[in-house]
């Protein structure tokens, strides 16, 4: 399942599930079903794409998802540095695994 996290703006395409809120996607990634995530990080009120991000880091550093692929489409830049470091700190975990 690939999902696009943002609280206002619709995906590119139809390939992708919205989800609007932090913990839904959360929700999502924990259940295995995610394969792919598409990032805003200032998702309103609460917690933010780069929650979310540290949320696979941990569960990538348990080893308790498989490798989540990732694309940034947030306008804040220092958020999507802080999400782009936590992912590819995943995939360093995942990586590790593999070898």
């Amino acid at each position: 399942m690939k999902i696009y996290l943002d609280d206002i703006r619709d995906p590119p395409s139809s390939d992708w599930v919205v989800v609007r809120t932090a913990d839904e996607a959360i929700d999502l990634i924990k259940s295995g079903q995610v394969t792919e995530i598409s990032f805003d990080h200032d998702l309103g009120e609460g917690k933010t794409g780069y929650d979310v991000a540290l949320v696979i880091e941990q569960l990538a550093f348990m080893g308790t998802i498989s490798p989540i692929y990732c694309c940034i489409h947030s306008a804040n830049p220092v958020g999507a540095k802080n999400i782009m470091r936590a992912m590819e700190s995943a995939w360093r975990y995942w990586n590790k695994r593999e070898s």
